[in-house]
């Protein structure tokens, strides 16, 4: 698999990092990874650089991972690039809010790089 650029979105910079490493051991070596603290930035990011994956988490600061997904849409913005949502969230409502804002999927958190690898690969290979 080639470059892949991801863009993860997480107020909490530890957070950010056990995304990037679970990445790298579900097997995608060849990451290129901008990060954002909230999803104003990510918005930021967006507008200035190109990504294949978008890995957000729900509640942040600023602008949640809901807000920001919809202003993904909103403003066209990553069209067609897959937008994973990560969450301690297990209420079902937030899942399907995200999902019904244009997410593609979701990880709970904890997870481990298998679930990772499981739910982000699938829509690696189909872009």
């Amino acid at each position: 698999m080639s470059e892949i650029r991801t863009l993860i979105v997480d107020d909490s910079s530890v957070m950010r990092k056990i995304v990037e490493r679970a990445l790298r051991q579900a097997g995608l070596e060849s990451l290129v990874v901008h990060e954002a603290g909230n999803g104003a930035e990510g918005l930021e990011l967006l507008k200035a650089s190109e990504v294949d994956l978008i890995l957000s988490d729900i509640n942040m600061p600023s602008m949640d991972g809901l807000e920001f997904v919809r202003q993904i849409r909103a403003q066209n913005l990553a069209p067609g690039v897959p937008v994973i949502m990560i969450t301690t969230e297990s209420s079902e409502e937030h899942v399907k809010e995200a999902i019904q804002a244009g997410a593609r999927g979701y990880i709970r958190k904890p997870f481990t790089p298998e679930q990772v690898k499981d739910r982000v690969l699938k829509f690696l290979q189909a872009a």
